[in-house]
């Protein structure tokens, strides 16, 4: 079952083990923050440090393993048909707002969200790290510097991640203006379980 996450809001949803979560861009140009923690021990979080140094990449499409800060690998990219996703910048926040954002209105952000609704799985707003932003474009010049540009994605367009632990996974419709080329559009999601059978 497809669920939708709508325009600026977050979720929090449990990925057990073998489980295959799919994140889909319904409208095209909207970016998804996930961020994951292991089912019954909120310490063990999704690093982006980690993943970066063992996948030696970073382009992380199909194949690539996303690992935890405990050095354990948390998701597998199962199919990818989006362009781009990245895993340097954290989640916007009310901070994100002030300083790129003075003439507009503050927003809690991506992070505010994540934080709402991980907190009833024991999660601590100092505990969310960077998110692993799906669908997100952030290009690196030649001399380092980074850019965001609005996403490359079509309407349908998809990640799927097949969990390799038991899993809580925070996901949104991001909120900040530059990475979704100043709209905000929902996302959708599904989570479907090893022998067919949908949950989540």
């Amino acid at each position: 079952m497809i669920r939708r996450i709508p325009p600026r809001s977050g979720i929090a949803v449990i990925v057990p083990r073998g489980a295959v979560l799919t994140v889909i861009d319904p409208e095209g140009g909207q970016v998804s923050d996930m961020f994951a923690v292991a089912a019954g021990d909120p310490a063990e979080v999704l690093s982006n440090g980690r993943t970066l140094d063992y996948q030696e990449t970073l382009r992380l499409t199909t194949g690539a393993r996303l690992w935890s800060n405990r050095s354990r690998v948390m998701l597998t990219i199962t199919e990818d048909t989006a362009p781009h996703h990245d895993f340097l910048l954290t989640p916007c926040s009310e901070d994100t707002f002030r300083h790129f954002y003075p003439d507009k209105p503050v927003h809690r952000g991506c992070f505010g969200n994540l934080a709402e609704a991980l907190a009833p799985h024991g999660v601590a707003p100092a505990m969310i790290g960077t998110a692993f932003n799906i669908f997100m474009n952030v290009p690196v010049a030649p001399d380092g510097r980074l850019a965001v540009l609005p996403p490359g994605t079509r309407p349908g367009d998809l990640i799927r991640l097949r969990a390799e632990m038991d899993l809580i996974v925070g996901l949104t419709a991001c909120s900040a203006y530059a990475s979704n080329g100043g709209s905000f559009k929902p996302i959708d999601f599904s989570v479907m379980l090893a022998e067919g059978a949908a949950t989540g």
